[in-house]
């Protein structure tokens, strides 16, 4: 397959994602931002500022491993954060970036981190075989300073091992997956267990 008969490919994906995504009220406005890497590492990224329920292929646009856009189109402000996760997971064929109530919630209501254990949905996440397990959703302090914010990210994955997800607070959530799809399982998985976990706490 061509480059750019797989970019159309991954770039109908992310329109149906985004549509998906929107229809829970995860990315209100022109919040979230999406991506997928395509087979010569270039990545397929939303542009910044559209709605992501209204996507069409116009507003999906190709970058290189830095961000860099690769078409002349404005990438995501937070394109760093994406490409940062595809240089440390060689394996993620997608990021996906909602701001999501129960996300922004339980940042407000955990502090650094949420535990998720014992939960049968947890074996939704790839890798992951048993409800016997326990993962940290770590979460940073929203930052203006995509760079830094994306130093932040990596430097914890180096101290503390690999994650599924994170949370940025008052802001939403990152997780990814070796496809669209997946990751997007991922984001409706771990949105039900905030939301879970903040009932638990009994905030709703």
């Amino acid at each position: 397959m061509s480059i750019a008969n797989e970019f159309a490919a991954r770039a109908d994906e992310l329109i149906e994602a985004g549509r998906f995504i929107h229809s829970r009220g995860w990315v209100p406005a022109t919040s979230g931002n999406f991506s997928a890497r395509l087979s010569d590492g270039s990545i397929a990224v939303t542009v910044s500022g559209q709605h992501k329920g209204e996507l069409g292929p116009e507003h999906i646009m190709r970058v290189d491993e830095e961000g860099h856009s690769l078409d002349g189109k404005k990438p995501s402000a937070e394109t760093l954060l994406h490409t940062s996760i595809y240089r440390r997971y060689p394996q993620v064929g997608s990021v996906l970036h909602p701001h999501s109530p129960s996300s922004m919630l339980a940042s407000r209501l955990f502090g650094h981190e949420l535990v998720l254990e014992g939960y049968e949905l947890l074996k939704a996440l790839e890798g992951l075989d048993t409800h016997e397990t326990r993962i940290i959703v770590p979460i940073f302090a929203n930052d203006q300073n995509i760079p830094r914010l994306s130093l932040n990210v990596d430097e914890y994955i180096e101290m503390h091992g690999d994650i599924f997800g994170y949370i940025i607070a008052g802001h939403g959530f990152y997780t990814w997956g070796s496809s669209v799809k997946d990751a997007l399982r991922h984001v409706e998985a771990l949105e039900y267990l905030f939301d879970v976990e903040i009932r638990l706490h009994g905030l709703k």
